[in-house]
């Protein structure tokens, strides 16, 4: 049994999965070379440990997450409550958990754990009107949401945004209710800069607005982001390459390996460079979203639109923010960007994925 679930895996993922894993780990080391300390080797144990639970997720039929998955939402709120009162502030937010021997964000166990209820309430849900489905949905991503919002993680709030409609959307929720929350969500922005925000975020969105108001400042990363992106070319400047703005320390040396990694592999690789990782990462969509389409039930579906658009959202933040796109967020770019708990929760939401394939003919 274990061989064919094994021979059932879904291939075109699972290669994409290891070569977007080893070009991470090749990412890293391209990024902080030149420094003490360039985090390699802690990113390639955290795989040592991930890649295993990838396989045990993949191989237990992802129907049994119905009854993990309410225990698995509580342990993450509990999370998010012991963050605000014994996390780590880091760059400003209060999002870790000093465990010791890592630290860890419940943030994103959250995410994931909040997709896990959001498909289980919404697959049983079906017969409901849809402003009664579309209020227990805001009730369960509205919790996580707000305690992510006050470490502040403005971030990891947004995540929350894209999953929540795609979710509902997938769940057949007439789309004239969801146009009716964008547009009145669209209308709180205002609202919620002004009196939402702390000083630091409100500047990121003004120098997101006009980079140039204030380059030594609040718009020094963007700025030089730009200039290492596009001081790559065609082609890039190549690996190792000598007085690259990472190497000379233009690029904040202290997130240049997760939030700002794409303007390093921009720099050095080029236009060329960028864009085969841009079909990579559209080629792990749109397979993702195969995988969906010919889920066996709605709970399936549902689980593999919300894990998509996870990091769907997380690709689409990372690269928009380094090239001016989107707001400066902090998201790392799923599968390449250093980070402990993300490589975690990554591992475990494509074993979800490739459970949901290797079940789809199964019926109960």
């Amino acid at each position: 049994m274990l061989f064919k679930k094994l021979s059932a895996l879904n291939k075109p993922l699972l290669l994409l999965m290891f070569a977007l894993l080893a070009f991470g780990l090749y990412s890293i080391y391209s990024a902080t070379w030149m420094r003490e300390t360039h985090f390699t080797l802690s990113q390639f144990c955290w795989l040592l440990l991930c890649i295993p639970l990838f396989f045990a997720t993949a191989f237990i039929d992802y129907r049994w997450v119905r009854l993990g998955a309410i225990p698995i939402y509580g342990v993450a709120l509990l999370g998010l409550l012991a963050v605000m009162l014994f996390g780590v502030k880091v760059y400003g937010a209060r999002s870790w958990l000093n465990l010791g021997f890592c630290r860890f964000q419940p943030s994103e166990l959250a995410v994931v754990s909040g997709v896990m209820v959001l498909a289980l309430y919404l697959s049983n849900s079906e017969k409901r009107p849809p402003i009664i489905r579309i209020l227990v949905c805001g009730a369960i991503m509205g919790l996580p949401w707000i305690l992510v919002l006050v470490q502040p993680n403005l971030g990891g709030a947004i995540v929350w945004l894209p999953i929540f409609f795609a979710m509902l959307y997938a769940a057949n929720v007439p789309a004239r209710y969801l146009l009716t929350l964008i547009l009145l969500g669209i209308s709180f922005i205002p609202l919620m800069v002004n009196f939402g925000m702390k000083p630091y975020q409100r500047d990121r969105i003004t120098v997101f607005l006009d980079p140039s108001l204030d380059p030594q400042g609040a718009g020094w990363n963007i700025n030089q982001s730009l200039n290492a992106i596009g001081s790559g070319g065609l082609f890039g400047k190549g690996f190792k390459a000598a007085n690259t703005l990472n190497e000379l320390g233009y690029l904040p040396s202290t997130i240049v390996h997760n939030d700002f990694i794409f303007s390093v592999l921009g720099e050095q690789h080029g236009f060329v460079g960028g864009f085969f990782l841009l079909m990579a990462f559209a080629s792990f969509v749109l397979i993702g979203l195969t995988i969906a389409d010919q889920a066996n039930d709605p709970f399936g579906r549902l689980l593999a639109i919300g894990i998509i658009f996870l990091f769907f959202t997380h690709t689409f933040m990372n690269i928009g923010m380094t090239i001016g796109v989107t707001p400066i967020t902090g998201l790392p770019l799923p599968l390449i960007s250093y980070g402990g708990s993300f490589i975690l929760v990554s591992m475990l939401s494509l074993g979800l994925l490739q459970s949901i394939w290797i079940h789809r003919k199964l019926v109960y």
